[in-house]
């Protein structure tokens, strides 16, 4: 591969440009491959699958709301209740076969030694859906 030009003169200097017409060359072929292959990659297939009418079960999973306040009270669903109580519910609840959820309604001032022993009974009980109620920024507390 010459570097230089193609006329013989002497005082001819190496010729600087790249030829770009082999590379053009090679792009434009590469185009036409790719517009031959591109309909051979969107086949699909068609298949007629069968149709159900039927709608669709929503089944609702069984909560229970656990509300401490803030002197570490304990409510199952609005009523009050010791802690001793409250791991007798959880171990009659564990034993379902779809366990409930628990939604823990905590004040800010609860202490979490009291939130940690919920938390706690209600593991050792097979109840591991815990969710934590709370309230947006801003919002009037009810």
């Amino acid at each position: 591969m010459a570097f230089g030009g193609l006329d013989k003169r002497p005082n001819g200097s190496p010729m600087a440009e790249i030829n770009m017409t082999p590379l053009i060359d090679v792009m434009l072929v590469l185009l036409v491959i790719f517009i031959i292959t591109a309909p051979l990659f969107t086949h699909a297939i068609r298949l007629d699958l069968p149709r159900v009418s039927s709608q669709s079960v929503r089944e609702t999973p069984d909560t229970i709301t656990l509300s401490i306040d803030d002197a570490g009270k304990l409510y199952w669903n609005d009523k009050p209740l010791t802690l001793d109580e409250m791991r007798a519910r959880f171990a009659d609840a564990g034993k379902r076969p779809a366990p409930p959820e628990i939604h823990l309604r905590a004040s800010a001032a609860t202490r979490y030694d009291v939130i940690a022993q919920v938390m706690g009974a209600a593991q050792q009980a097979g109840l591991d859906k815990i969710g934590f109620v709370t309230e947006p920024k801003g919002a009037k507390p009810q």
